[in-house]
Order: structure tokens, then C-alpha cells, then sequence
């Protein structure tokens, strides 16, 4: 590749990912004002993650612009660290997400979700007290429970809904509870439960209770977690392929500017 194409590639490349790292920066300064306590918790990784983009785009455009091979060198380096961290985190997404399904019962369109179908790096996390009261906390603020009994007005209506995996273990008990569904958000704990499922008595009607402490709940939590890393994991295998053509260009750009500097 010529010098003029590779630098002017590097160039442009990252004066985009420098916008897209002032975005990311402003996007993290709007969570830290938010209300929303659950939100603000992510402040520091989305500001840390905007940082980090700016600081390794202006090492790339400087060193473009400049033909600066000390710049260039470092931007490669840095940027090898970075696929080599993608890759790592990749492989290790698909590994933890590769355990944990839903269990279809009969009469019902969504799925329940058991909490030793996961991943043992998932029941470490989510059996970590601390770590599932910050979760939970946020789980009761969402209100996404009080919300079916508006959404589903009839119990043939919640029967047939596709509830999502937090929707079905947070928000009601487990089906083989027996608990009779007075509505989408109210069951008859009246009933009397034969089943030995440590969650139905864990189970209130309680807008601040639920099945927030069942591990029904963490399992629902689990399932939410997997698709996401599965999505993000997805999304990093291509951000792996681009980034290395990057890399292949910087090498060009460096390799050039040696040149360029040795000839001048």
C-alpha cells in the first residue's frame, strides 16, 4: 500500500473514532446527571471506554499527519493489545454463554429458567450477596412487574404472552408452585404449595419482594445476561475483523514513514 493511501486511511480512521469517542464521553457525562441510580453505575466504564478511544485515535492521526514513526510504533502497539483483549474477551463470552436454556410448561408461551442450567462464573456472580442486591435493587426500581397487570389484562392474555426471562422469573412464582393467578402482577399464596421449590416460599405478592430473592430470579437475570454477551461477543468478532485491517494499514503507514524519514 502506498504511503498517501495508508496515511490517509489512518487519518480518517481515526478522526472518525475520535468523534465517536467525544460521543461516548458526552453519552457518560448525561448518565452521571441522570437520576437513575442503576445507569449511573456505568458511568465510570463508558467514560474510561470514550477515554481510552480518544487517547489511541489522536496517537493514530497524529503520527498519520506527522509521518511520526515513535507515534505510529506506540499506536500499533496499543492496538495490538486491544485485538488481543477483544479476542480474549470474545472466546471467553461464547465459553461462559455456552451453558443455560429456557424450560418450555405446558398451557404457557414463555419459558421459565433454572439457575444450575448456567455457567459456574454465572452462579458466582449472581450468588455473590452483594453483587445481587445492586442488581435487585435495580430490578425493583424498574417496576417492569407492576407493569404486566397493565400490559395483560387477562390471565389467558399472560398465559399466552412471551414474557422476557426477568418478566417470568422475577416477577411471578415458578409454575409448579401452583399458585392460582389472581392477575399478571397477583397470585393466591392462599393455596398451599406441594412442591419443594425453595422459591415458593420465597415468592410475595410485595411490590418490593416479588421473586426478587429466588433463584428463578438470578436464573431470569442469567438468561438476560447471556444474550446480551452474546450480542456483545457477535458484535466484537467484527469489530476484530476491522480492526485488524486498521492494523494491517497502520503497519503500511509506519513502514512508509520509516522510509519517508530515512530518505529525507
Amino acid at each position: 500500500m502506498g504511503m498517501g493511501t495508508s496515511t490517509f486511511v489512518i487519518r480518517w480512521v481515526n478522526l472518525l473514532t475520535m468523534l465517536l469517542a467525544v460521543a461516548v464521553i458526552i453519552f457518560g457525562v448525561w448518565m452521571s446527571t441522570h437520576n437513575d441510580g442503576c445507569r449511573r453505575s456505568l458511568t465510570f466504564p463508558v467514560l474510561a471506554l470514550g477515554g481510552f478511544i480518544f487517547l489511541i485515535s489522536i496517537i493514530g492521526f497524529l503520527g498519520a499527519c506527522k509521518r511520526n514513526v515513535a507515534l505510529l510504533w506506540i499506536y500499533l502497539v496499543v492496538l495490538l493489545v486491544v485485538l488481543i483483549a477483544i479476542l480474549v474477551f470474545t472466546v471467553l463470552a461464547f465459553i461462559v454463554t455456552n451453558n443455560g436454556s429456557g424450560h418450555t410448561n405446558p398451557g404457557l408461551r414463555y419459558k421459565e429458567y433454572k439457575l444450575n442450567d448456567y455457567s459456574s462464573w454465572f452462579l458466582k456472580q449472581l450468588n455473590n450477596t452483594n453483587h445481587w442486591k445492586r442488581l435487585k435493587s435495580c430490578l425493583v426500581k424498574s417496576e417492569q412487574c407492576r407493569e404486566l397487570s397493565k400490559k395483560y389484562k387477562t390471565i389467558k392474555q399472560l398465559k399466552s404472552a412471551e414474557l422476557t426471562p426477568i418478566e417470568a422469573g422475577c416477577c411471578r412464582p415458578p409454575s409448579e408452585c401452583g399458585y392460582p393467578a389472581v392477575n399478571g402482577s397477583y397470585y393466591d399464596l392462599s393455596f398451599h404449595s406441594i412442591s419443594s421449590n425453595k422459591d415458593c416460599k420465597l415468592y410475595k405478592n410485595l411490590r418490593t419482594i416479588k421473586c426478587y430473592n429466588c433463584d428463578s430470579c438470578k436464573a431470569g437475570v442469567a438468561q438476560y445476561m447471556k444474550t446480551e454477551w452474546r450480542l456483545v461477543a457477535m458484535f466484537n468478532v467484527v469489530l476484530f475483523l476491522v480492526l485488524s485491517m486498521v492494523y494491517f494499514v497502520g503497519c503500511c503507514a509506519r513502514r512508509n514513514a520509516a522510509s519517508y524519514r530515512s530518505k529525507a
